[in-house]
This record gives C-alpha cells, structure tokens and sequence, in this order.
C-alpha cells in the first residue's frame, strides 16, 4: 500500500471513505426520502468498475477503511463482484450499511467475497410500526436478515436506530435488549436535516444522545469507552454484556474535530462533509481520464483543501442540505 496520506488543511488524516453505490432503495424511511422519490438516470450513476476504480485509487492513497453504503447498497445488481474487487484491496477495515432485507439471500455471499462488518438499520421491533417508519419494509425479513448475517460470521454486526420522538423513543430499552440477546452491537442516531420532508417535524422529533443515554441509564448501566471504531460513534458497555452501546450525535456533541471521512456519491460527487456542500466531481475526471489514474489521485488530493472545519446542523428543523440521504448514504 503506498505509503501517501490524505491530509486536510486543519491537520486532518483522511483514511475513510464511504462510496455509495446506488441511490434506490427497497425501503422508502421517512428521514431518508421523500415517499415519491425520483432516481438518477443510469448513465449519471457510476459503474460498478468506476467505483472499483475509485477504491483503488483511495487506497493508493493511503484509505484503510472503506465503507459500501446507498440507498440500499445490495439492490445494485452484481454488487458481489464489486465487493470482491474491494475485498482484496487488502484493507484494515471493509464495510457495508444495509436495511438487511437481502441479507437472507446475500450474507453469506458478502462474507466470503471479503466483507468484514455490517451495518444493519433496524429503527423497530413492532411490524406494523416498522412498516410505517419504512413504509414498504417487513420487519421479519430484516430479523432474518440479521439472523443470517450472524450465521456468516463477519467480523462485527452493529444495528442501527434513528430514534424521533413520539415515533420509536419508546423502543430504546427493547432495541438494547434485542442487541444483548443477538450478540450485537448497537448505535443510537440523530435525525440530520438532510431533504425536505414534509412527513413529521424534525425540530419536534429530534431526540437527543443525551436523552437517549438517559432514558436507558434507567434499565442498564453504562459505561464510557475509549474504543473507536473509525467512525464517529461514541461507545458505551455494559458490565454484564459483550454488546456496546453507541451514539452519534451530529447535533448535540459533533465530531468535526476528529473526522477522518469523505464520501462519494452514486454521481461520482466527492463529498468533504456530510453536512455540507463543498464537493469535487469526481465522474469528470474518471471519464476523462480512461487510462491513467494520476488525474483522478490528483483532484483527490487538492479535494482535502474543501474540507471544512465543521458542519452546522440546526436543530430545529430546517433543512440546511437539500440532498437527501439516499444520495449520500449516510
């Protein structure tokens, strides 16, 4: 591996990257999209080989955790190829985040071609609320999902919650439970103002990690890690479980000052931070460049000058950002 770094101008190392790999999605979560979402055309999207590329390339410079993410990542056909092709890039870190609901067919297939950890977003344990927090998604599906994913025996397997007011805070103590009880890890998110929605008030729905971690010192005790995982969480264990509790926390407590992530949309937009929009087309120089990758290293470099020193979430509902998350993954 080359022995370059991605460095920002506030001394940053840069060693993660998030490629999104498709923007549609079987589900369709209201923080996520819109209900009638309208999708890029096929040829603004990437190709399986420009993204393999792109991965290459960060590599090259100096990337050790990459992470495949959406709209739904195992919707893109022939993703498997795609993950054989990062698989063996030899990185120290090689993940997914997915809603699970092709992970009945898929875990096994993803596990062997190199995938090493799982994200899994899981926002409810009640079907008929899971169906109308997805709005097309079956609880069942993802509970085989995540049975499956643990049946493969990848490295590590984290839920995911975006947990809203009024809408699943209720469920934060069953959710730990559910993860104590599979053996996994699970993290608690912050609704981000990413798109306009018009289906719930994000200012009302906002629930806190504070008010989270609050809300579960009641049923367990936790206890403040030092453990990193690459990302952005802050970890919590508890004395009688292997599980590790999680929070992000992009509003209450951001984590600007130790981001060491970017972020590649379907579109090929090489995006600095996910709460803002400096970004480099990354697609331009790809398909202009068909046969040396030093252009493309070289707008990759000069991109880390577009790295702001932090993002400026609102937390009263106003949307700052008008992609929505399905283009960036997250």
């Amino acid at each position: 591996m080359a022995s370059n770094r991605l460095t920002d101008r506030f001394g940053r190392t840069v060693d993660y990257v998030r490629l999104s790999v498709t923007d549609r999605c079987d589900f369709r979560c209201v923080y996520c999209m819109a209900e009638d979402m309208t999708f890029l055309p096929r040829q603004q999207v990437l190709t399986l080989e420009e993204i393999a590329r792109l991965a290459r390339n960060f590599v090259a410079l100096g990337t050790r955790k990459i992470r495949l993410t959406g709209g739904e990542p195992l919707v893109r056909r022939d993703i498997l190829s795609l993950v054989r092709e990062i698989g063996g890039l030899g990185l120290r870190d090689f993940a997914m985040t997915t809603n699970g609901s092709q992970l009945p067919a898929l875990a096994d297939d993803l596990r062997k071609a190199g995938l090493k950890r799982l994200n899994i977003s899981l926002d409810s344990l009640d079907p008929e609320r899971f169906r109308t927090l997805t709005r097309t998604g079956r609880l069942q599906q993802v509970l085989d999902g995540i049975d499956a994913a643990r049946e493969a025996g990848f490295e590590g397997i984290k839920l995911n919650a975006v947990v809203m007011k009024g809408r699943n805070d209720d469920e934060i103590p069953g959710l730990v439970n559910f993860a104590r009880q599979k053996g996994v890890d699970i993290t608690f998110i912050e609704e981000m103002p990413l798109g306009e929605i018009s289906e719930h008030d994000r200012g009302l729905a906002l629930c806190t990690s504070d008010e989270v971690r609050q809300i579960l010192s009641r049923h367990y005790d936790l206890v403040a890690t030092t453990e990193d995982s690459g990302g952005p969480a802050r970890y919590y264990r508890m004395p009688d479980s292997d599980t590790r509790v999680g929070f992000i926390s992009p509003h209450s407590h951001n984590f600007c000052s130790t981001c060491n992530r970017v972020r590649v949309t379907v579109e090929g937009r090489l995006l600095l931070c996910l709460g803002n929009e400096h970004s480099m087309d990354l697609r331009r120089v790809l398909r202009a460049n068909p046969t040396s990758d030093e252009p493309l290293r070289e707008a990759i470099t000069q991109a880390m000058d577009l790295k702001p020193e932090r993002h400026h979430f609102s937390s009263n509902g106003d949307v700052q950002i008008l992609r929505f998350m399905n283009m960036t993954g997250g």
